[in-house]
């Protein structure tokens, strides 16, 4: 399945939405807490139980800054997660906010340490690997904190893609994201088709 670029841009900012001034604090504290896609998986079956967890780290370290440590994992699997991450959330002089996305040096021995911040003291930036052209550029539009990665920039080789886009839509009790992987034709290859995954906050 195809999407052109003027798709992806009407998934994320819409029709007739309209820009806003927002804020650092306002949307770190949105993105962390504890968040599930049980509902939507209850609804449609396209769609899997996931959770979501993100929590900061290092904030005694830097002060100012915004880090956060991610954990996604099938709701069944909570002990195998697919996913870990640190993000590192950055206000930027046009007023939009840039969420960059690092690996973790050790994966493995990072799981289920979003409930002991602490552990991540072993590391510096410096130790993680940024995931050039996978940041997120975010803008609140109509109370939420939406956006996208840029154009073809997030290289992947996920079961045959070349490219991954991320589109993500942040509000106070839920986040929307969709992330797909394409080939080198602009066919989708991997991740949802008709939309994002819906996590709730619980």
């Amino acid at each position: 399945m195809k999407y052109s670029l003027l798709s992806v841009l009407f998934f994320v900012v819409g029709s007739t939405a309209v820009a806003q001034t927002g804020t650092i604090d306002e949307l770190v504290s949105w993105m962390t807490g504890t968040f599930s896609s049980t509902v939507q998986a209850e609804q449609d079956s396209d769609y899997y139980a996931i959770s979501l967890v993100m929590t900061p780290v290092w904030q005694e370290r830097y002060p100012g800054q915004h880090w956060l440590y991610v954990e996604q994992a099938l709701v069944s699997r909570m002990d195998k997660p697919y996913r870990q991450r640190i993000y590192q959330v950055e206000a930027l002089l046009d007023g939009r906010f840039r969420s960059a996305v690092y690996l973790l040096p050790d994966e493995e021995a990072s799981i289920g340490k979003y409930a002991d911040p602490p552990f991540f003291d072993q590391w510096e930036p410096e130790d993680l690997d940024l995931r050039e052209g996978c940041a997120v550029y975010l803008t609140l539009v109509d109370g939420s904190y939406t956006g996208a990665t840029k154009g073809q920039d997030c290289q992947s080789s996920l079961r045959g893609a070349r490219f991954a886009s991320s589109m993500v839509t942040i509000s106070r009790d839920r986040i929307i994201s969709w992330d797909q992987g394409f080939d080198a034709a602009g066919t989708q290859v991997w991740g949802a088709e008709k939309g994002g995954y819906v996590f709730d906050r619980y």
